[in-house]
């Protein structure tokens, strides 16, 4: 898919549209692509990258802020990471296919790279920057609810937090307890999946259960609704 291809890619499916199209070539450029291709005039993606990410971490922040009135500093915080975390861009790039679009140098192309987990996260901050330089805010900020900001109701980020931890220290702020997760059940399905069940005790009283395909999943699973438990009280 050519930028030009790409750009209508975007009009038709997010109603964005870019009237510099330079920028957008840009943000999609590898420098292996420059390099083979040494009468082509412009920069690779990375100049972009660096604006790309400093919107992605202001936009997220302004978003927080406004979206949740009752969370406190270090939930804001704790979700504003666990959203720019670079490794979650890469699932937004293949979803608006910038993917399909990125301008790669012929080895990058025969060795994977667009399916490259590192470059997509690259690419989609570039690809942030550039639309933000050519539409505005506002137009980053229609793409990001569209996108990013909707997965948030969709429990997308849940996998990248560490329910345990956060538990953990959500807990002894006012000093040590004991906190225990023991391992209840053990099912063996036809298939020959296996869910287990835990319990997390802080001081031999039990707040939730949780269940999962590994023990890993259910102590997560049983972290996070104590959690939600304590949040509630």
């Amino acid at each position: 898919m050519s930028p030009a291809e790409f750009n209508q890619y975007l009009a038709a499916h997010y109603a964005i549209h870019f009237d510099n199209l330079d920028l957008l070539k840009e943000a999609l450029t590898q420098r292996n692509y420059l390099n083979e291709h040494p009468r082509e005039t412009g920069r690779d993606y990375q100049r972009l990258e660096f604006l790309g990410d400093a919107i992605m971490q202001a936009t997220v922040t302004e978003y927080l802020f406004t979206r949740y009135p009752n969370w406190h500093e270090g939930q804001l915080t704790e979700m504003r990471i666990t959203m720019v975390q670079t490794k979650s861009f890469a699932h937004f790039a293949a979803m608006i296919h910038l993917n399909k679009a990125i301008r790669l140098g012929k080895g990058e192309e025969m060795n994977g790279a667009r399916q490259r987990p590192s470059l997509l996260e690259d690419i989609w901050e570039a690809f942030i920057g550039a639309l933000y330089l050519d539409q505005g805010q506002s137009v980053v900020v229609s793409l990001l609810q569209q996108t990013v900001f909707a997965a948030i109701d969709e429990h997308f980020f849940d996998q990248f937090i560490d329910f345990k931890s956060r538990l953990q220290e959500h807990l002894q702020v006012k000093g040590n307890v004991a906190i225990d997760y023991t391992l209840l059940k053990e099912e063996r399905h036809a298939d020959n999946s296996q869910t287990f069940e835990v319990s997390v005790a802080v001081d031999g009283q039990v707040l939730a259960y949780g269940r999962g395909s590994s023990t890993k999943e259910a102590e997560k699973q049983a972290a996070q609704r104590a959690l939600a438990k304590l949040d509630a009280e």
